[in-house]
This record gives structure tokens, sequence and C-alpha cells, in this order.
């Protein structure tokens, strides 16, 4: 029997996402039959902003090894002692817009957002320009990206509830659907 119930700990954090105002599209779980290595992820939304422009996706890699290494951590623990914070999860948590006809200034863009994500959630800012036609002028697709460690200790002591991460990641998706509109080209002033 497994030491940590991951599908709980994903259910928790739809939960907590809808406390902090996301609509919760689609889940998933994959499982690769020959290594055990499981990804979960989540599409999800602000509730705000239900018809677009803005998608956020969270995707939780579990490897196997280090759940199993975590419960032997667990199982060679005396009565009452607590886990070591050593073993982790990485969790990547992904904005996306769509193609952006004014698409902002990404070093711009990147330091607005690191005063926003700070320390707790240190954010890769990254653009694509796609040309339909070599006459054509670039569409820039934005994409944001951000690695967070989920501690294992703290799922299996009921203490890891990403109290920190989704406050931030509800005030960038805000902040990038404010924005949204001029990179669209639909902003009325």
């Amino acid at each position: 029997m497994a030491v940590i119930d991951l599908a709980t700990f994903i259910a928790d954090l739809k939960d907590h996402a809808a406390d902090h105002g996301f609509h919760v599209h689609d889940d998933r779980h994959f499982v690769e039959t020959y290594s055990m290595r499981q990804s979960w992820e989540v599409d999800l939304h602000p509730a705000s902003a239900c018809g677009g422009p803005l998608d956020v996706h969270i995707a939780l890699e579990v490897d196997p090894r280090v759940m199993l290494a975590f419960e032997d951590h667990v199982m060679e623990l005396p009565e009452g002692v607590e886990p070591t914070e050593d073993f982790k999860l990485p969790m990547m948590v992904s904005w996306s817009l769509p193609p952006l006809p004014d698409g902002p200034d990404l070093l711009l863009l990147a330091t607005d957002l690191a005063g926003i994500g700070g320390m707790e959630l240190p954010l890769d800012v990254s653009a694509i320009d796609a040309y339909a036609a070599v006459t054509d002028a670039p569409e820039r697709s934005v994409t944001i990206t951000a690695r967070v460690e989920v501690s294992l200790s703290g799922m299996f002591t009921g203490q890891e509830c990403l109290g920190t991460v989704l406050p931030k990641v509800a005030e960038i998706s805000q902040f990038l659907l404010d924005r949204a509109p001029a990179w669209l080209g639909e902003d009325l002033v």
C-alpha cells in the first residue's frame, strides 16, 4: 500500500484552485506502463475569463523511484518522527495565450512577472514567432512557465497545500488577463 494518495492530493489541488478563482476544465492521469512514471495534469483558467484568452496548465510529474525511496524512508522511521524534506516531485504551471498581433516586450513582461512571482514562484517567459507566409507579419505566441517542488513529506503529513503558490498563480493570471486585450489588438483606448 502506498503511503501517499496522489489522487487525493490532485483532488485537493483542484479544490484549492477553485477557492482561488479558477475553473477546472479537465484533468488527466497518465501512467507509463514500462517505467511506472506518472503524470497528473489539470487544465484550468480564471473563472472570470471562461471564454479565454488565457489557459493555465498544471502538471505533476511522479518518478516511481522517488516514491519508493520515500516509502522506504517512512517505513524505517520510529513512530512519531516526521519524514525529512529530501523527497520532492516537480510540478509545472504553464500559462498560454493565443497568437498576439501586438505582442509584449518579453524583457519587460519577464521583469513585471518576476515582481509578482518572486522567489516562491520563479517564472520563465518565452515566445514563438510564427510566419504563415514569408510576406506575412509574425504572430507571437507567449508562454509563461513556473516550476515548483512539491514536498512528499508535506503530502504525507497533510501540510503541502501549495498555500503560497496558487495565490501567485491567480495574481499572474489576472496580470496577463488585464494586458491581453492590448496584445490582441482589442484595446479600445
